[in-house]
């Protein structure tokens, strides 16, 4: 295989990280990012390309010559980008809007699931002109916890638990009508609170087969012990220990190829990676949700867990000729913590100078998520601002690591939780 010139599509800490990756590469002769970010550019040519106008898109692969386009965020998968460079003869990796469906719509993916007996939450589902119906139906038939999701995207942040009834009527409500989230919540899935702890399982599918490219746990909450709002993402570690050899088996043997092989029945094969965020019950694990792209901030603990070169794996998916190994993963741990803007998910003030990123790229690799360069000075500008990533051959070393480049950072307002990978060492404590 021959040196490519590589697209990367995104700005965030998972473009960031996949730039680091990618960049690795002997296959990537060029990369651009579109937009990137401060972070990106140390690896990338960031270019000004409105990624929503797949034409203008078309136009940049084909005066510049890219041999392959990444996707890296849901929203253009979702609008069909990947379908327009495919009719256009490019080489893409990630789904077409079809299949993207999976996450675009969490009522489609819940009919899916049921139609290929793929294990998940029982739920139902209401339109937002339903509201007295689905006031109605919590009345009757909710068993409490009960969890609310809004069917289209909402930025990681459209799924409240709610513990009571008058809870959950009242985030109906809000949802319909708040313009957070109203155009996310057209429906509103209504499914069964899941008793057990969650892990995320990727994999690089090529529309007939998938390999596996790592696990990892996430933290949603803003607070400590798992508190607080929904937010895009606080931290993560991979692998995560609750995962064992079996349960990952039984992901794939359950999960991965019946959603491979049921997208493909159903005219839509599914090219990209596959998110299969799981919840590890009593009864098995079960799908909590897909995604059709990498996590954030997953990706910031895989990319540096996988040992060889991403890229021919890239290429091979998009191409339909995947080969059958999963990708190496390396002994040990990674763990990432987000530093956050003070008051994220909510309002949050930005463009405060961020400082000491040198001496925490000595100690760990950090991330941007939210950030910009003006004057040669880099500012917050974002909720989630970076992902400061560090690997180990223990979890806590891992854990230890990341946290010592966290505090030589500063800026205004900056928060995060202290408490990234606990849940990993207490299991591991356990065993």
């Amino acid at each position: 295989m021959k040196p490519l010139s590589i697209l990367l599509i995104g700005g965030g800490g998972r473009e960031h990280a996949l730039a680091w990756k990618i960049a690795q590469s002997g296959l990537c002769e060029k990369l651009y990012a579109a937009p990137g970010n401060p972070g990106v550019a140390e690896y990338a040519e960031c270019v000004s390309l409105d990624v929503s106008n797949s034409l203008a898109v078309v136009q940049f692969v084909e005066t510049k010559g890219i041999a392959l386009v990444v996707v890296g965020p849901e929203q253009p998968l979702v609008d069909g980008l990947a379908d327009v460079l495919r009719q256009k003869g490019h080489l893409v990796f990630g789904p077409s809007e079809a299949a993207a469906r999976l996450e675009g719509s969490k009522a489609f993916s819940k009919a899916f699931m049921h139609r290929h007996k793929i294990p998940t939450a029982q739920s139902v589902q209401f339109g937002a002109h339903q509201l007295d119906e689905a006031k109605a139906w919590l009345a009757r038939h909710a068993a409490f916890p009960i969890v609310l999701k809004a069917d289209g995207l909402a930025a990681g942040k459209g799924v409240f638990i709610c513990e009571t009834l008058e809870d959950a009527q009242y985030r109906f409500e809000m949802m319909i009508s708040d313009p957070q989230f109203a155009k996310a919540s057209e429906t509103v899935v209504i499914e069964e609170f899941m008793q057990g702890e969650e892990v995320s399982v990727f994999a690089i599918c090529d529309g007939e087969r998938g390999v596996l490219m790592g696990n990892a746990q996430d933290h949603k909450r803003i607070g400590d012990g798992d508190t607080g709002l929904n937010t895009g993402g606080m931290g993560a570690y991979s692998p995560a220990p609750i995962l064992t050899k079996a349960l990952e088996q039984e992901v794939v043997d359950r999960v991965l190829i019946p959603t491979i092989e049921g997208m493909r029945a159903e005219g839509n094969p599914y090219i990209g990676v596959l998110y299969m965020g799981m919840m590890i019950t009593p009864h098995g694990p079960k799908v909590v949700e897909y995604n059709c792209r990498l996590g954030d901030p997953e990706c910031q603990v895989l990319m540096p867990m996988i040992e060889e070169d991403i890229v021919p794996h890239l290429v091979d998916a998009a191409k339909g000729s995947l080969k059958a190994s999963d990708l190496k993963i390396r002994k040990g741990y990674a763990c990432t913590v987000v530093m956050a803007s003070k008051g994220y998910p909510e309002a949050f003030e930005k463009g405060f100078p961020i400082t000491g990123l040198d001496q925490a790229n000595r100690l760990s690799t950090v991330f941007h998520s939210g950030t910009r360069l003006s004057e040669g000075q880099i500012l917050s500008n974002g909720g989630r601002v970076l992902c400061v990533t560090a690997t180990g051959a223990s979890l806590n070393e891992a854990i230890a690591q990341a946290y010592e480049g966290v505090s030589s950072i500063q800026f205004a307002n900056a928060y995060y939780r202290m408490d990234i990978g606990q849940k990993g060492l207490d299991r591991i404590h356990q065993a």
